[in-house]
């Protein structure tokens, strides 16, 4: 092996290696062609970014990133389904996992149904009586007061239990990966479902509901009505997208990026709760919400109370919150 700057080794003894000749050659063609300094040009080589894609790495802009949410499966008959839902003021369940990702996908629906003024039903297993993801028994209960269940960050695998809530409808905003056969759900939208491509695979739920949003968003706007602001959602959709360690490429990006702005503004009474409680006091970025907000969100599912992230996520009234988030906080120490 070639010294790299007169070196062979550390002090260790380990191998002191140096940039790959590939990937330099990669580098300065990158640098070239996009007129960027070389070191930022070897940093996105090494990344797999190319010249064309590089604008959008280093700037990444929801307007320019966001993909079609029809380009995903079953996502036209979601969007429909959760707007006529919404329209005819039918009564909606929410079913989610327990985690950061799951209780920030149940805080984006509850979010966008609160401001058309609809109040929906949340239920989050107990990770240690029912497991992960929907089973039988709940999905029958929450099918007897409901027309629409939408199980969000879990439910692509639940064939008993999705057969167990006939004959309501049952949604599945999902990402986690699909087997040879769907579930009997009405619709199931995840990029990872095995019919999939795999090009929006590494959404997390968050991001899986946001598109599905947008696109109720459009069927809404279609039939003459107001839409919910979805902007405002990029907070929790960037929280999920860092908590579950979701790639932070393509849209992801410009999830995390615009979320922590939206963040930054205070808005949100459970993050507002939370931050307070993990002492943040400067702009959040992706460390804080993975290491700071993301454990005490998780805390409430592994050892307390399964609903507690997701109520503290979608909590309107700040005492509340306060509370919710102090508790998350001792349970994270515990």
């Amino acid at each position: 092996m070639t010294a790299f700057l007169s070196v062979e080794s550390s002090l260790t003894g380990r191998l002191w290696r140096g940039p790959d000749a590939t990937l330099e050659r990669t580098a300065e063609a990158l640098a070239q062609d996009s007129r960027l300094p070389l070191p930022v040009a070897r940093v996105l080589a090494a990344r797999g970014v190319s010249a064309q894609e590089a604008p959008g790495y280093l700037d990444p802009k929801l307007r320019d990133l966001l993909p079609d949410p029809l380009s995903l499966r079953d996502m036209a008959k979601a969007a429909a389904r959760i707007a006529e839902a919404v329209l005819g003021r039918q009564r909606i369940a929410i079913f989610a996992d327990y985690d950061v990702d799951g209780g920030a996908s149940a805080a984006l629906l509850i979010d966008w149904l609160r401001q058309q003024g609809h109040e929906a039903t949340l239920y989050i297993p107990d990770r240690i009586d029912e497991g992960y993801g929907p089973n039988a028994p709940a999905m029958a209960a929450l099918a007897e007061g409901h027309d629409l269940i939408i199980c969000v960050d879990c439910g692509t695998l639940s064939h008993e239990a999705l057969a167990a809530a006939a004959p309501r409808d049952v949604i599945v905003l999902d990402h986690h990966q699909g087997g040879e056969t769907l579930p009997p759900a009405l619709a199931v939208v995840n990029p990872n479902r095995a019919d999939e491509d795999g090009s929006l695979g590494h959404l997390c739920a968050a991001g899986v509901v946001f598109l599905t949003l947008v696109q109720a968003n459009r069927t809404l706007r279609e039939g003459g009505h107001s839409q919910p602001d979805l902007i405002g959602l990029l907070d929790l959709v960037a929280l999920a997208t860092v908590a579950d360690v979701a790639p932070l490429i393509g849209v992801n990006r410009a999830f995390v990026r615009q979320g922590l702005t939206i963040m930054a503004r205070r808005e949100r009474p459970g993050l507002v709760a939370l931050s307070d409680v993990a002492r943040l006091d400067s702009a959040p970025n992706a460390f804080h919400l993975g290491f700071l907000l993301g454990p005490r969100i998780n805390a409430g599912g592994r050892v307390g109370r399964a609903d507690l992230g997701a109520q503290c996520l979608s909590c309107t009234d700040a005492a509340r919150a306060a509370k919710y988030a102090a508790e998350l906080d001792e349970l994270n120490r515990d």
